[in-house]
């Protein structure tokens, strides 16, 4: 396998919290790491939050994000899912494209996934985006815990899921880039929903326990 630690990241909503608290780890990893939004002016100043010495994230908007880095991780809101990967299509192309999107609706009785065409919000991005790689990871990962710097280790499985061996491989490995955190194969892309879905049981966990619950899969 490649030398990781030369890879750039890109992160499609990397001013959200998921994908704030995935940029602050893997610039930590050594990371190039480059966060999208819809403006530069936007990209930038969020990229300046996360930004210490020693650790810098750089920010841009989307299309330039999607360009530039070497892999890239969506995560973004559900409801732009859709439109925003059909407009990349050419600046994602022969890349890696990682998709820890969970399309979830909330409600008085909480968390709930919400019925998705294609089967799930990583399926919807493979039928999107043809000439990418598409992988599934990062679901389950608490957004809190991956933004407090005075956790030195996100103790979590990271469940990958794809159809190129080799991708998610590479996925796998990466995960593990950041301390604490090991990825683990699970499935095709096309089990992909019920990896999404458990998210909301995840929320209500965390919820009535006051924590920030992972995954771990044990025997393995």
């Amino acid at each position: 396998m490649q030398d990781l630690s030369s890879l750039s990241i890109g992160i499609l909503g990397g001013s959200g919290p998921q994908g704030g608290g995935l940029a602050i780890r893997f610039a930590a990893a050594g990371h190039k790491v480059v966060i999208g939004s819809r403006s530069a002016e936007r990209g930038e100043e969020a990229a300046a939050k996360l930004s210490t010495p020693g650790r810098t994230v750089e920010g841009t908007d989307n299309a330039s994000t999607a360009g530039q880095a070497d892999i890239v991780i969506v995560a973004v809101p559900w409801e732009g899912h859709g439109d925003l990967l059909a407009s990349l299509r050419k600046e994602l192309a022969g890349k890696i494209v990682i998709d820890c999107v969970n399309p979830l609706g909330f409600d008085k009785g909480g968390a709930y996934p919400l019925p998705v065409a294609e089967g799930s919000a990583a399926q919807q991005a493979a039928a999107l985006l043809p000439d990418s790689t598409v992988v599934a990871a990062f679901h389950h990962v608490s957004a809190v815990l991956l933004a407090d710097e005075s956790i030195a280790e996100v103790d979590t499985d990271i469940l990958v899921l794809g159809d190129d061996r080799a991708a998610t491989d590479l996925v796998q490995a990466l995960a593990e880039r950041i301390p604490g955190m090991r990825g683990i194969y699970a499935g095709k892309l096309r089990n992909a929903g019920q990896v999404e879905a458990f998210t909301a049981n995840l929320i209500s966990m965390n919820r009535r326990y006051k924590a920030h619950a992972g995954i771990r899969i044990t025997d393995v």
